[in-house]
């Protein structure tokens, strides 16, 4: 089988619409991955949805890269799916990690881009500006190490383990999730006891 190796007709339409705004491209695997400014990212991913020609209409994933290399700017990663036209496109953002790391929200666009950029914010700390609801998703809201796939996260975190565990132990989940989320999967009869006794209460305010 021989690779695919042309570029996305995309490409030379997103530089026609907003010309130094698309920053470079190139083919990777069969795949071509496009460099859009930060500035203009929101702009770029909304005309990429909704031009005639385009119609990105599935956000397959949302996630960063952080190259282990200090220079090189963390990217953040748009991966683009036409279902009527089946084709893909790569849309990447690279922020410089000595500024803050934000990027608009796509989650206007994309309502699936809702918890894709918790995750992201959760494991890099990359604020998505305009987000409704931005938050820990993996780890506990009061989670103090850090973001654990950044590269300079140590192996084992950066507390002790006895530290993690009294931490862990410490937690209050009812106090940052409501009865629905935590009530997920019907969970609700394998929380702990006291646990499943707070929430009958309504103790903070899911049930008044």
């Amino acid at each position: 089988m021989t690779a695919v190796t042309s570029v996305s007709p995309s490409v030379p339409a997103l530089r026609a619409e907003f010309g130094p705004a698309i920053e470079r491209h190139l083919v990777s695997c069969g795949d071509t991955i496009v460099y859009a400014s930060k500035a203009r990212s929101h702009d770029v991913l909304g005309w990429l949805k909704d031009a005639p020609g385009q119609q990105y209409d599935y956000l397959t994933d949302v996630t960063a890269v952080e190259y282990r290399d200090s220079e090189r700017p963390l990217e953040v990663v748009y991966q683009l799916r036409s279902l009527p036209r089946r084709a893909d496109l790569r849309v990447k953002v690279a922020l410089d990690k000595q500024e803050t790391l934000e990027v608009r929200s796509v989650v206007d666009l994309w309502r699936g881009a809702d918890w894709l950029e918790r995750e992201a914010y959760d494991m890099f700390g990359i604020v998505f500006l305009g987000h409704p609801d931005l938050r820990r998703i993996l780890m506990w809201e009061t989670y103090a190490e850090g973001y654990p796939l950044r590269k300079d996260f140590p192996l084992r975190g950066h507390f002790s383990r006895a530290e993690q565990t009294r931490q862990a132990l410490a937690a209050n989940p009812e106090a940052h999730y409501s009865l629905e989320e935590l009530s997920i999967a019907d969970s609700f009869d394998e929380l702990p006891p006291d646990m499943r006794e707070r929430l009958a209460r309504g103790e903070r305010g899911f049930l008044k």
